[in-house]
């Protein structure tokens, strides 16, 4: 749980309840984040703020912002969805021959950064080790997916160049004449998972002022440690 209710001020300096903004009332009423009244697992409070996103309708609290770097230090990122959350982190699938895929390989490393108007201002950043997920979990989430997903993982290489859409479109149709849509497109061996392994999270809350809230996890030696962080 959070304590201490606290309100926004306008750049003049006066208390606000409400935001109004192209014709959109935003409630900007918020809550100090207390060291003690977060969850002591990183994940786990994760997941509570990944619902509250969720019932405040964010229309896609699972986006979130994943960066890799190249085995010499030179970093990208992209937008994916997080497809899986547990104990053991965060969960995504792509093209394993895509450009973060061939980062992953020689560099296993990423940041994933969540980030949430509704119903607080809210941000999350998880750093650690990146895993493949198995083979029977890439699969069950392949079975998962719609047909149209499915055909167009298995015709597009992720990041390669392409001449132009017609050929892609033209690759797509030619795929559902030859399948049967009962079953579909098997999993391509480049298509599948990967987990972020957490060893930092950090919450961020925006506070009144720029005095934001923010709390960073850290592992050490298994177990979680809480600090705060100037914001």
């Amino acid at each position: 749980m959070l304590s201490q209710p606290r309100s926004f001020k306008a750049a003049s300096g006066v208390p606000l309840q409400e935001l109004v903004d192209d014709g959109l009332a935003l409630i900007v009423q918020t809550l100090v984040v207390d060291e003690a009244s977060v969850d002591p697992d990183p994940l786990t409070q994760l997941s509570s703020w990944l619902e509250s996103a969720r019932s405040a309708g964010e229309p896609m609290p699972e986006a979130m912002a994943v960066a890799t770097a190249t085995i010499d230090g030179r970093p990208s990122s992209r937008m994916v969805l997080l497809r899986g959350i547990d104990h053991r982190g965060l969960v995504f699938y792509t093209d394993r021959e895509s450009d973060k895929g061939r980062d992953l390989k020689t560099n296993p490393f990423a940041a994933a950064l969540f980030h949430w108007f509704l119903p607080l201002h809210r941000q999350v950043r998880v750093s650690g080790a990146v895993e493949e997920v198995d083979d029977d979990q890439s699969d069950a989430y392949w079975r998962s997916r719609p047909l149209g997903a499915r055909l167009s993982a298995v015709i597009s290489h992720q990041s390669e160049v392409v001449a132009g859409r017609a050929v892609l479109e033209q690759r797509m149709a030619e795929l559902a004449v030859a399948l049967p849509l009962e079953t579909g497109p098997p999993r391509p061996d480049r298509w599948g998972g990967y987990r972020i392994r957490p060893e930092v999270v950090e919450l961020w809350e925006e506070g009144a002022d720029r005095l934001h809230d923010r709390l960073r996890y850290k592992s050490q030696f298994g177990r979680w440690t809480i600090e705060r962080l100037s914001p």
